[in-house]
């Protein structure tokens, strides 16, 4: 048996350094790093200098994890072309040539063109004629030499195959099959598909009203290659619920004119006209068939990924907005009939306290809830108060605002409240309360740190995604999981604050060191230095290596582990202090001593000046966070409904969500409204997150309300 030949990471290197235009030495680099256990965080922030590009410029997050899937990709191919060889040569058909076209094969699709006509198959129209004796004739019409194809035919009638037609008719059935396995065949096809492919879709009979919210698409045509991710993700929703039938594909006449131009030789009337007939079955039957597949996949995997890309850069612009911080919090939970839940938080967001105010039912009871809210602020040194942005938001804002408490008041979006309030970890944190309390406190975490709050619940329940349950759920998720881990690692972690479930997207971390190390600081009181982080049980060197310089522990002796400067860079710090005439401390603290400091004299073997800048960056403010300030905001006093709207007011909001085809803006009712992509800017606008960022507080003017669909259109040219 031929063995495979095995596939070498220089090799893999150079294929994705072509592949995603990366020099190759980075590219090596980081691949290497990878295979060491180095997470793509830690060689963004602390390997620069091993993946610089010509120009010193390092690789950046992006790019490193292009390298990590691109590399997995390949593995794969390579993984599965041993199989494809193994499985032809056991069949003893590996032929010198086909083995070099399937170690050529540069994809998938070209592997499994190539392996197709060895695949075991179930029985097959081609498979019984063949059966019957009926090849030679396949071959005998395929090969274009006989001028008397009945006379060629008889000659295989038997029992099984009666008569002329029939020996015909089976030889068609090979040579269809032939032909739809042909991988220049299969090329063309596809070629045709790419370039003139038209996505199709019309009502399924009786589902004309059941079906009115995909009525833009009961008639629809669009060239495939020109269709919006999140069109095509509405095409496929349609089709799946029963409303829509869609389907795509080139003219086919075109097709059929294609394969015959490269199979048909003769100008002999009876022979061409049994080609063509086996050509028009090959397509329809198999070949158009397996393409359309092809391509329904295809496209389906660009939608999906554009618009987990979308979901992607909402989280984290989510997960990466302003915190207040480390201050007392008193966080309420709207609503009409069971009341406002709420609760006082501590500058850690411990639960102190927690009850229920009456707003809406009687004047005595509102009365009986004002002075609650005083003697809670007073109680509890509260220094703001949150309030959830859902049913009986604005009503609870309104009145919060005319207590005049002297206190910033801030709305926060409830989205995912209600699954974090009812999943495990809530139950965990919180076991003798109700999902009522449990969301309460969510809001008020959400106020002081979203990122540390956010993390806890599954990312596609935050709400601002675009047909997130829509798109492979497997790629949702890694894709998702990578944006917290990166935020995570961007901002830093108190590892003497931090729940695990914050720790455990730390670099080199994960659930099981996550939670060993909130197991050490329960019984051993909190971190003193980043170095004790050793003596946690399995957390070993390449951990120790991975996290801690995303670790931060407030108050510690040496300052440097508050910061982002990694413990293997201590002696540089130490070094240039000690060249500046002072302590670690004091060029901290003195800018004039910090501006002494000259970079290049402390290069040397795998430190280079990418790393000296950012330590020296850091020590201008030790462990800072990269989020903004945060600031308040009010709604308009006059809307409280969809029904205090009319066309041409001016608003501000705040951007919820962004897709493809624009924003969605909080005004200040229960709906959201839109502004679509074309109403975003005066010039012409190809992605909407360019101009808007989620939660970012906008001003738009109201183009259109329709009250009965419960749509608002707004405006951001004003």
């Amino acid at each position: 048996m031929t063995q495979p030949i095995p596939v070498t990471n220089d090799q893999l290197a150079h294929r994705i350094a072509t592949q995603l235009g990366i020099p190759l030495r980075s590219v090596a680099a980081t691949i290497e790093l990878l295979l060491g256990g180095a997470t793509v965080p830690f060689i963004a922030r602390y390997r620069k200098e091993a993946t610089a590009q010509p120009g010193g410029v390092p690789l950046d997050e992006v790019q490193i994890a292009q390298i990590k899937e691109t590399y997995q990709k390949l593995l794969d191919l390579d993984k599965r072309r041993d199989v494809v060889l193994k499985a032809i040569d056991e069949q003893g058909k590996l032929t010198l040539d086909l083995r070099r076209k399937i170690e050529a094969a540069d994809s998938l699709t070209d592997l499994e063109d190539l392996y197709l006509p060895y695949k075991q198959k179930r029985k097959t129209r081609a498979s019984i004629a063949i059966e019957r004796g009926l090849e030679p004739l396949a071959t005998l019409l395929f090969i274009q030499r006989e001028t008397n194809i009945d006379q060629v035919a008889r000659r295989y009638i038997t029992d099984a195959v009666p008569t002329i037609a029939d020996a015909l008719q089976g030889a068609r059935d090979i040579l269809a099959e032939r032909i739809s396995e042909d991988p220049d065949a299969r090329l063309r096809i596809r070629n045709l598909f790419e370039r003139e492919a038209v996505i199709r879709s019309v009502v399924k009979k009786g589902k004309e009203t059941e079906g009115q919210k995909f009525k833009d698409y009961y008639d629809f045509a669009e060239p495939l290659r020109r269709v919006p991710s999140h069109r095509l993700l509405a095409l496929r929703r349609g089709q799946a619920e029963g409303f829509l039938t869609v389907g795509l594909g080139p003219d086919e006449g075109a097709a059929i004119e294609r394969l015959e131009r490269q199979f048909i030789r003769t100008n002999e009337p009876g022979l061409r006209q049994q080609l063509e007939l086996a050509i028009r079955d090959g397509y329809k039957r198999l070949l158009k068939p397996a393409i359309e597949t092809e391509f329904e996949n295809r496209s389906k995997e660009k939608a999906d990924a554009a618009a987990i890309q979308i979901f992607a850069d909402n989280l984290r612009q989510l997960l990466l907005s302003a915190p207040l911080g480390q201050q007392r919090v008193l966080a309420i939970d709207p609503g009409y009939r069971t009341g406002c839940k709420t609760v006082c938080l501590d500058a850690q967001g411990n639960l102190l306290v927690d009850t229920v105010l009456y707003l809406f039912q009687s004047e005595n009871q509102r009365l009986q809830a004002e002075q609650t809210v005083r003697k809670l602020i007073d109680q509890h040194k509260i220094d703001a108060i949150a309030i959830g942005n859902g049913t009986a938001g604005r009503e609870t804002e309104e009145f919060v605002q005319r207590l005049d408490l002297g206190k910033p008041v801030f709305m926060v979006s409830e989205q995912g409240a209600s699954i974090y309030s009812a999943s495990d970890v809530a139950r965990e944190e919180f076991p003798d309360r109700d999902v009522t309390v449990r969301g309460a406190v969510s809001i008020g975490r959400r106020l002081m740190d979203p990122l540390a709050e956010l993390v806890k619940i599954d990312p596609k329940s935050i709400g601002v995604g675009q047909y997130q349950h829509d798109v492979d759920q497997t790629d949702l998720r890694t894709s998702l999981d990578s944006v917290v881990e990166s935020c995570v690692n961007q901002v830093g972690v108190s590892v003497n604050t931090a729940s695990a479930y914050l720790l455990r997207y730390v670099s080199g971390l994960g659930p099981q060191l996550a939670g060993n190390i909130i197991s050490y600081r329960a019984q051993n009181g909190a971190f003193t230095s980043r170095e004790q982080l050793k003596k946690v049980p399995r957390l070993g060197p390449k951990a120790f290596e991975q996290c801690a310089g995303f670790l931060r522990i407030e108050g510690a002796k040496n300052p440097l582990d508050n910061s982002a400067v990694h413990p293997e860079r201590y002696a540089v710090v130490e070094r240039m202090a000690t060249d500046a005439g002072s302590t670690v401390s004091d060029l901290i603290k003195k800018a004039e001593l910090r501006k002494q400091i000259v970079p290049e004299r402390y290069v040397e073997n795998g430190l280079g000046l990418p790393t000296l800048r950012d330590i020296i960056a850091e020590l201008e403010k030790p462990g800072r966070d990269p989020r903004g300030p945060l600031s308040t905001f009010e709604y308009d006093a006059r809307i409280r409904s969809i029904d205090d709207l009319h066309e041409g007011m001016i608003l501000d909001g705040i951007v919820t969500n962004i897709t493809a085809f624009g924003a969605f803006v909080d005004i200040g009712v229960k709906q959201d409204g839109l502004v679509h992509v074309s109403q975003m800017a005066s010039q012409y606008v190809t992605d909407p997150k360019t101009v808007v960022k989620v939660y970012q507080k906008i001003r738009v003017k109201v183009i259109e309300v329709d009250t009965a669909r419960k749509r608002i259109a707004l405006s951001m040219k004003i």
